[in-house]
């Protein structure tokens, strides 16, 4: 036995500082003793903590959306590759992928390598 569940969300736009109210909905396979309503806002807020951590860094930072490969195991592994970059630089302690990105460019290999955990000497491998 399931549930249906209705949300209701208040949200400020800084700059006005007008208010929105949003009603949306949901439908979970978690029957009521598995999921309270306290657990089901915790899933809900779980989930787009997904969605602003990692799928929007992706699609902004990466524009992920507008990639040219989109045959074979291309896309997987472009994304499985984009994944490993953001949680690196997390790691790494970076609070803004965009420009931790840029600035790993900057650095060239060296910065990667170390991100990576290998410690390279000058002249190592001819880098």
């Amino acid at each position: 036995m399931g549930q249906v569940f209705c949300l209701r969300r208040t949200t400020t736009v800084l700059a006005p500082g007008a208010t929105r109210t949003e009603t949306v909905y949901g439908v979970t396979s978690l029957a009521p003793a598995q999921a309270s309503p306290a657990r089901l806002l915790a899933l809900v807020r779980a989930h787009w903590t997904i969605e602003n951590r990692l799928h929007w860094v992706r699609d902004v930072t990466f524009d992920e959306d507008r990639s040219q490969i989109r045959r074979g195991a291309g896309p997987q592994v472009m994304a499985t590759l984009r994944n490993l970059a953001i949680s690196l630089l997390r790691l790494a302690g970076a609070p803004f992928i965009a420009p931790a990105v840029r600035q790993a460019s900057w650095h060239g290999r060296a910065t990667i390598f170390r991100l990576l955990g290998v410690d390279l000497q000058a002249g190592e491998m001819g880098l």
